[in-house]
């Protein structure tokens, strides 16, 4: 049976690939609502070429503009924030693609795992900020969260047959982004255009930076923790420059697994959205003479301290995490806006990671009030740096 898939951030990087995947599959797969906050003219295009349920402009101030352009279409159309965590739980959608940045995809998230929603998640945020509380939902609801990062992908198809308590320890790769093998002399200079320059993905602007400065790699960190219930003394990163093995597990028998291919993220997404199945693909093959070497490397913690910070933050619990996250949100705007150095970031984040009050045990509201504790915190050290 067709899969109807729901895709929140259809725009994004992650949104427009899954759209290809899509594409490339009609017969399997059906893209039943896509949702945007600004982009209204990619919104449209989409939803005229794909023809889904219904699409959400989440800024309200467009809704028209999107409303008029799809007039003629079959298609409804919604705006604003309540309407993107009400359209998450149409009977007609079988799975929900979570491709929303940051702390507005947590919500969403928990909404399609309360409505009974499968969930193929590439907001990374939502498990960084709550991942206690939106694993324990998806067991409560039998709801499966089926990871999109290229790296968690890896680990949950390397853990595929293997019981749980084999495992010795999780191996999370990282390219190291485009400053590997600089020291903090160079990184206090950087430039946004060269945290900007990925040698290997291509992402959005936020995710791209947050590579740049190894914080991705603790937020996936982070992430891993809650979803393979692993504690975070079993989870090592190592920097892996060519980004074709994509992360490993290696079994307390000694044995290492490792998941390989090209960097390309349809990959991973078109293997959430067929899961349980493996489905025929067009998308590059691996070649071991094109790669004659992998080379593998301790990550520098020194000049990359957002590394530590995250390891940090997961080992201290409660609603740090969520501060970690909400200051390098605004961090990581402030940096794209000529506000603060790259090196500055990390600063402000551990600042406001032993400014913001402790919350040992924190509810779904504990997090809404810590994330706008900690943005107002970090909105100050920056005017005053």
């Amino acid at each position: 049976m067709k899969k109807h898939i729901a895709i929140l951030g259809s725009t994004g990087s992650i949104g427009t690939q899954a759209l290809n995947v899509i594409k490339q599959n009609p017969g399997l797969f059906a893209a039943e609502v896509l949702t945007a906050q600004s982009n209204v003219d990619l919104l449209i295009g989409q939803a005229i070429e794909f023809l889904p349920n219904a699409v959400v402009i989440g800024d309200e101030a467009h809704y028209l503009k999107v409303k008029e352009a799809l007039g003629a279409y079959p298609v409804k159309v919604f705006a604003g924030l309540n309407s993107i965590l009400q359209i998450v739980e149409m009977d007609s959608i079988d799975l929900v693609l979570n491709a929303l940045v940051g702390y507005a995809g947590l919500k969403p998230t928990l909404n399609a795992i309360n409505a009974g929603k499968h969930l193929a998640l590439a907001n990374k945020e939502s498990l960084v900020i709550a991942g206690d509380l939106v694993m324990k939902e998806a067991r409560r609801k039998r709801v499966a969260v089926l990871p999109v990062d290229s790296e968690h992908s890896a680990i949950f198809q390397c853990l595929i047959g293997e019981q749980k308590n084999s495992v010795e320890k999780l191996i999370l790769t990282a390219s190291g982004g485009p400053f590997l093998g600089k020291n903090k002399e160079h990184l206090q200079h950087v430039r946004k255009e060269e945290a900007l320059n990925h040698p290997n993905w291509k992402m959005g602007d936020k995710v791209t930076i947050d590579s740049a400065s190894l914080m991705n790699k603790g937020l996936e960190v982070i992430e891993a923790r809650w979803l393979f219930d692993i504690p975070p003394e079993q989870i090592e990163v190592v920097i892996h420059p060519q980004s074709i093995i994509h992360s490993m597990v290696q079994f307390v028998d000694g044995s290492i697994k490792a998941q390989m291919s090209p960097p390309d993220m349809r990959l991973p997404i078109l293997y959430a959205l067929s899961f349980p199945d493996r489905l025929v693909s067009d998308l590059p093959r691996f070649s071991f003479t094109d790669y004659p070497s992998l080379t593998f490397e301790t990550p520098d913690n020194e000049a990359f301290m957002n590394l530590g910070l995250a390891f940090e933050a997961l080992k201290k619990g409660g609603n740090v995490p969520c501060v970690l996250n909400a200051a390098n949100e605004v961090a990581v705007n402030a940096f794209l806006d000529n506000r603060i150095s790259f090196l500055g970031m990390s600063h402000m984040i551990e600042k406001c990671m032993h400014a913001v009050s402790y919350v040992n045990q924190p509810t779904y509201d504990d997090f809404v009030q810590t994330n706008t504790e900690a943005r107002t915190k970090a909105l100050e050290l920056i005017s005053i740096s």
